[in-house]
């Protein structure tokens, strides 16, 4: 079976959860160690480790056929590939950041303004959409400088906590753009590798899924049954046993954790105990 090239980030946070994501679902393989290429032992996959950069150019010459980025890379890039799975971690935002001293009153302020980035592509089609007339000035490294040199009025760049702006006299005032990391691929495989390509995604979302859901056990009088039922919004029809003590049962379901907290007053009041949440390690739909 011909293996499917899988590129990931080589060093750095969505590396560590790349790798995370691959061996939750069940792919074995060799810590990096300092290697570019590995194989997993247990599924036909080879995996590289790149710069994030370079990912999409790969992916879209097929040198790699899919590729683990942040959106903001797949939009920056503007390659030829395809988005085929939204993956929930590494969230992060572009945003537009001034001194904090600046009286910034909307977008407006930056027409005619010089503003800093290594996203040109990305912001340059933001301030057109927003028909703003703007002087995009690209950097590599070091955005946050640029006000305090004189380089620019304002920056573009990817924040996630804020400190980095605060540390730099600098204060967020824009989101250009929301991201998180996906899965990209070439929009031209063969059979036998997208056949590869639908077994991992398989694989991926029912992780995903697991790590969305929550498997609950409560007891419920049988006299609120119906009541508690109706308040729990579960896959389907919950599973119901009987418990030793008489007029009691046990009711077992999967609820999203979000939902969970939002209903566990009701669930209380309606006489529900001994509540159990318990992660779930796969989920199989």
């Amino acid at each position: 079976m011909s293996k499917l090239k899988i590129a990931i980030q080589k060093s750095g946070r969505l590396s560590e959860k790349s790798i995370a994501l691959l061996e939750e679902c069940g792919l074995k393989f060799p810590n990096g160690g300092g290697k570019l290429i590995t194989e997993s032992s247990n599924f036909p996959v080879e995996i590289l480790f790149l710069r994030d950069d370079d990912i999409p150019q790969y992916v879209e010459q097929n040198v790699a056929h899919i590729g683990i980025i942040g959106e903001n890379v797949f939009l920056e890039s503007e390659k030829k590939i395809t988005i085929v799975e939204k993956l929930n971690f590494s969230a992060c935002r572009l945003s537009l950041a001034v001194p904090k001293e600046t009286d910034y009153e909307g977008l407006t302020f930056f027409n005619n303004k010089k503003v800093a980035t290594s996203y040109p592509n990305i912001l340059g089609n933001y301030f057109r959409e927003n028909g703003i007339n703007a002087t995009v000035e690209v950097i590599s490294g070091s955005v946050e400088i640029a006000p305090g040199i004189g380089l620019a009025d304002g920056i573009c760049d990817i924040v996630s906590s804020g400190s980095t702006l605060l540390s730099n006299g600098l204060k967020e005032v824009e989101t250009v753009l929301k991201s998180q990391a996906v899965l990209v691929s070439n929009q031209n495989l063969d059979e036998e590798i997208q056949s590869v390509l639908n077994k991992l995604l398989f694989r991926i979302r029912s992780v995903q899924k697991a790590r969305e859901n929550k498997y609950i056990l409560l007891n419920t009088p049988n006299n609120q049954l119906e009541k508690i039922i109706g308040i729990l919004p579960g896959m389907n029809s919950p599973t119901i046993l009987p418990l030793a003590k008489e007029g009691w049962s046990s009711l077992h379901s999967v609820i999203s954790e979000e939902k969970f907290w939002d209903i566990i007053d009701e669930l209380k009041e309606a006489g529900a105990e001994g509540i159990l949440v318990v992660p779930i390690e796969k989920m199989i739909l």
